[in-house]
């Protein structure tokens, strides 16, 4: 770990110094060689599956990107674990326990699934909206971009491997 992160921006060479949280409880970034901080900051992954800890988007409150931050341990603990903390927040994504139903119509698969956070249900078209990780991990993302992870389907109950099993 370097004493500041070495990042890339498009407008110039910003160092991150140090990352907090002000009074009014939003993120604020402080760059070395810079009086003023990014007040109101907001923090993105690039590649939120593949490189969690890697290639993180620093951008203001109007959403622009200031800085990319190329990977989370350049930085010092405490603003490592708060980064870490506000990316974790950014992100739902419920883990599949069990499939309650399923049904196929028009092209589309809905499932009903029973997960860490409660029952939900999705639609997704087929194998392009399912990410393979490992021989029992996967990702699926529905009609409306939102991800959900199988972590582990020899996990599942049999009826629900069964039904997953096809995409495997």
């Amino acid at each position: 770990m370097s004493d500041a992160a070495n990042n890339t921006n498009s407008g110039g060479d910003l160092t991150i110094a140090r990352i907090e949280r002000n009074d009014a409880g939003k993120l604020v970034v402080h760059f070395d060689g810079r009086d003023e901080p990014l007040v109101d900051a907001r923090l993105a992954r690039y590649f939120p599956w593949s490189l969690p800890g890697a290639y993180i988007s620093v951008r203001d409150a109007d959403n622009h990107e200031v800085v990319m931050l190329r990977e989370l341990d350049e930085l010092d603990d405490a603003s490592r674990e708060l980064a870490e903390a506000e990316l974790a927040d950014k992100i739902f994504n419920p883990k599949i326990l069990r499939i309650v139903s399923h049904k196929r119509e028009f092209g589309v698969t809905t499932l009903h699934a029973k997960t860490d956070r409660g029952r939900v249900e999705f639609q997704f078209h087929g194998r392009d909206d399912i990410r393979i990780l490992s021989p029992t991990r996967a990702l699926f993302r529905d009609v409306d971009g939102n991800t959900l992870e199988l972590p582990d389907i020899t996990q599942l109950d049999p009826l629900s491997r069964k039904f997953i099993s096809r995409y495997f």
